[in-house]
């Protein structure tokens, strides 16, 4: 039994290979079966999103064309013609179960913006309680380079973090994920379970599997690290099998499974997280670097020894550890100019450089999402350890914590000769207080 079997709202991918049949235009067969496999969910009330690759792959065959085009304005011409009958066959199959089919075009400026963002995430969660299967491909017909998703493998991980799915399930024409390429390898072995994280697996993945289709399998893998940071399981399974949607719905193994073993963010550093363009680049020294992996401090300006990009207050930067690695991103309290200003500086200097000092951190803890930590020390997961049980000792339930307030006080227990005692709150991991004045963000 997988863990599928409890997932009560899915996210599956199919992509350009199955829906045009390896390029010989629509597989209405195939889309009609997915259709009818995806209705049976909905009627057990599992909420599904469908991600479909194949317009710019249907448009080359509607317009005539015997390979895909490489030049934007092609490709895009592409898209606008064979979106017509992706959307129009979607809309028939689903129809003949009685359900609503909804087309969602998105590219990834509309998620990185934050307002736009959440707006997404609200229609998709209305569409959902409607009953409704969202259709979502990405809008190759006025997507630039700049903004693309670059294959639907990643819009569909982004998608499953964007409404919290439990599961990922991504749809080939392959039977998983081997340990080597089974269509030059004859004894590549299928990887039936493995860590979502787990580094060995981008080894493992090849190149474009087609012509047609943008990804390989190291997007799949790269889409279920993506998925894995919301806590969602991804199975990559061969979408031509019989009732495959149905099959793992119900927990039957099929494919690889990769799993989701961390703890999953929350929805705004999740949105962080999920930026594909950084433009903006902050490379750390070791102590801070140190400070934000394993003891998830704040970055201060101090800590900052060089500065790549423009960017403004409130903007999404990458925080770079001295080997050139992104450990973190973050929302900045300061524009690059300040930045540059204020660098490798003390925070109480901030006010006499600048002239003001907004915060004394360059981002704010609640504002940074890390991308590889590097873990506590022994003796600080002891030390953090004993104030966690000091508090559980002394002090009232730890839903007691004024979060609001900013000296975050516990109630200690009555005692008989006097009222409730206020003692300062240990601020054990996940109870720090708020930025005086970060950008304050909806969740």
């Amino acid at each position: 039994m997988t863990p599928l079997a409890s997932a009560k709202t899915l996210v599956v991918k199919v992509g350009s290979s199955l829906v045009t049949a390896a390029g010989r235009g629509l597989d209405s067969t195939a889309i009609a079966r997915w259709a009818d496999e995806i209705a049976r969910l909905v009627r057990e009330r599992r909420r599904v999103v469908l991600v479909s690759s194949g317009a710019i792959a249907e448009g080359v065959l509607r317009l005539g064309w015997s390979r895909r085009p490489h030049t934007m304005h092609e490709l895009q011409a592409a898209a606008a013609v064979g979106q017509m009958g992706l959307v129009q066959c979607y809309e028939s199959c689903f129809r003949s179960h009685g359900r609503h089919t909804a087309q969602v075009l998105l590219t990834h400026d509309d998620l990185a913006d934050r307002q736009r963002y959440l707006n997404a995430r609200a229609t998709l969660r209305t569409l959902l309680e409607l009953g409704v299967i969202p259709v979502i491909n990405e809008n190759d017909t006025v997507v630039t380079d700049e903004i693309k998703f670059g294959d639907n493998d990643t819009l569909a991980a982004l998608v499953t973090n964007l409404v919290e799915a439990d599961a990922l399930v991504i749809l080939t024409d392959q039977a998983g994920l081997f340990d080597a390429d089974p269509r030059t390898h004859a004894n590549a072995r299928l990887i039936e379970e493995a860590d979502a994280l787990d580094p060995a697996l981008a080894g493992m993945a090849g190149g474009t599997g087609s012509a047609l289709a943008r990804g390989g399998m190291a997007t799949k893998v790269q889409a279920a690290r993506r998925a894995a940071r919301s806590g969602a399981h991804t199975v990559i399974a061969d979408g031509r099998l019989a009732d495959v949607l149905v099959r793992l719905a119900q927990g039957e193994r099929i494919g690889t499974l990769l799993t989701a073993k961390t703890v999953p963010l929350a929805a705004r550093k999740q949105w962080l997280a999920d930026h594909l363009s950084v433009t903006a680049r902050l490379r750390l020294d070791t102590g801070a670097a140190r400070a934000l992996q394993r003891d998830g401090k704040s970055l201060l300006p101090i800590g900052v020894v060089d500065l790549q990009g423009e960017f403004e207050r409130g903007a999404v930067v990458a925080c770079l550890d001295p080997d050139g690695r992104e450990i973190a991103r973050g929302l900045v309290n300061y524009s690059a100019a300040e930045t540059r200003r204020i660098m490798r500086r003390p925070s109480a200097e901030i006010e006499s450089i600048l002239g003001y000092a907004d915060e004394p951190e360059l981002i704010h803890r609640d504002n940074l999402v890390l991308l590889y930590s590097a873990g506590r020390s022994n003796r600080g997961r002891a030390r953090h350890g004993a104030r966690w049980r000091a508090a559980a000792r002394c002090c009232a339930p730890r839903s007691s914590c004024d979060r609001a307030g900013r000296r975050h006080t516990v109630v200690a227990r009555r005692s008989r000769s006097a009222g409730p005692r206020r003692s300062r709150c240990p601020r054990p991991r996940g109870c720090a207080p708020p930025a005086r004045s970060a950008p304050v963000l909806p969740c």
